[in-house]
């Protein structure tokens, strides 16, 4: 008999706190399955119960060790597939190797697409992630893909700070379409930073478009990686005359001297989401500010699993 209607959550080993807590929220069990490794560290998997005819999510961002992660997540989906479930959806709140995605040098990969087919390849039916790192690699998937904002999340919490005479700046140009869905939520002007990359870590800040002198300097972006882009946009505001500066981001990826660059900084608050797994040394830094994307993702898999509209919560 069809199981369709039977709901059920998997999760690899990149972030089992966050299925637990969509799963706590959905009133479900988060389903057993053995993710290991074999003695030469290839990823074991096995799915220790029946899913046939069943609605499977998998809960797995691709954030370092973003190669394990990955191939874990391919694993996990080819388990599902060839254990006869109706429909796999790939809930990934990281999206990794999203910054590859055209080819802006010669002879570079577009790995966003190649990770795109994979996943396909692999049995995903659908996938479910949150602030791609640019909207068109919606495009490279030929299978549906909700792709959330966190937006909803950090914009409550700003308004409930109340903080007077706000602009919010975009960290670049490709930034603005985010940063001005956060101005409108908070009613507040824009203001862009002109920044030209020397390479991948070094940032030099050529401009700031748009008054922020006497303002509260709100920083938007979809990811903090080294830090880098981040420490040099608060320099470059406070220069300009800002009062304060505060920074959001929906990915605390924090690789390298991402934390040091952070504590060195005049920012205020950096407020991150659980997107990622935040790690040990960034819990301890009492500027950063974590807030939940699990209600979000819960919502969506429940309006995925009865097929009503997702939009819905983006209002």
């Amino acid at each position: 008999m069809p199981r369709r209607n039977e709901i059920k959550i998997f999760a690899g080993n990149a972030h089992p706190g966050l299925a637990r807590e969509i799963s706590r929220r959905l009133h479900i069990r988060l389903g057993k399955a053995l993710v290991s490794r074999f003695p030469d560290g290839e990823v074991k998997v096995q799915i220790k119960e029946n899913v046939r005819g069943c609605d499977v999510f998998v809960v797995q961002p691709t954030c370092r060790p973003v190669n394990e992660n990955l191939v874990e997540l391919l694993v996990i989906l080819d388990a599902l597939r060839r254990a006869s479930a109706q429909r796999i959806t790939a809930v990934i709140p990281y999206y990794g190797y999203a910054r590859q995605d055209r080819k802006d040098r010669p002879r570079v990969p577009v790995t966003a697409k190649l990770v795109a087919d994979l996943l396909t390849s692999a049995g995903a039916s659908r996938v479910v992630t949150l602030d791609l790192h640019a909207s068109q690699i919606q495009g490279f998937f030929n299978i549906p893909v909700d792709h959330l904002f966190a937006t909803p999340v950090l914009g409550v919490y700003f308004k409930k700070l109340k903080l007077k005479n706000i602009v919010v700046v975009s960290p670049d140009p490709g930034g603005v379409e985010r940063a001005r869905a956060f101005a409108k939520r908070l009613k507040a002007p824009l203001a862009i930073i002109d920044k030209r990359r020397q390479d991948d870590q070094a940032v030099v800040i050529m401009n700031v478009i748009g008054n922020v002198g006497g303002k509260t300097a709100l920083i938007v972006d979809d990811m903090i990686d080294t830090g880098g882009t981040l420490v040099r946009s608060i320099e470059a505001l406070l220069a300009k005359g800002a009062k304060k500066v505060y920074a959001c981001a929906t990915h605390s990826v924090f690789a390298g001297k991402a934390i040091e660059e952070l504590i060195r900084s005049r920012v205020t608050e950096v407020v991150v989401t659980n997107s990622i797994p935040l790690s040990a040394e960034a819990k301890r830094y009492k500027r950063i500010h974590v807030l939940s994307v699990g209600g979000l993702l819960a919502e969506t898999i429940r309006s995925v699993h009865q097929e009503s509209s997702v939009s819905r919560l983006f209002v």
